[in-house]
């Protein structure tokens, strides 16, 4: 008997030509050659009016709260400090009707520590608007 030896040859497999990929362009119509740019918000500047100190913080919360100075001015200094120490342990503050501000970044320098803060402030409500739950139906 005599041996017969099969060799193999690699083969290799090609797509059929209509499944190849087609390359299109994109044409560009008239409408959209001619269309211009549109601002949607037009940016405002944002002028920094006079530096609030804490004499006039103070003066302030004295003329709405009805409060005498020698009470007002400790209690401003300690919210003040509370404040302060928050920011400082990086918490997130929610206090309306100031807002709510969290930390974005931090870092120490020589004197102190410097802070970028975001602040959101809500939108003020009408007079006659109540905050919180609604009331219970009779």
């Amino acid at each position: 008997m005599a041996k017969t030896t099969t060799t193999r040859a690699k083969s290799t497999t090609r797509k059929p030509a209509s499944t190849a990929r087609k390359t299109t362009t994109k044409r560009k119509t008239a409408s959209a050659a001619a269309a211009k740019p549109v601002v949607v918000n037009e940016a405002k500047p944002v002028v920094a009016g006079p530096e609030m100190k804490k004499k006039e913080l103070i003066d302030m919360v004295v003329e709405r709260s009805g409060i005498k100075k020698r009470f007002a001015k400790p209690t401003v200094e300690a919210m003040l400090a509370v404040l302060g120490e928050a920011l400082d342990e990086g918490r997130e503050l929610n206090l309306r009707p100031f807002g709510k501000m969290k930390v974005q970044r931090a870092k120490e320098v020589s004197n102190g520590k410097v802070m970028n803060v975001r602040l959101r402030q809500p939108k003020k409500q009408p007079e006659g608007a109540k905050e919180g739950v609604a009331e219970a139906a009779e």
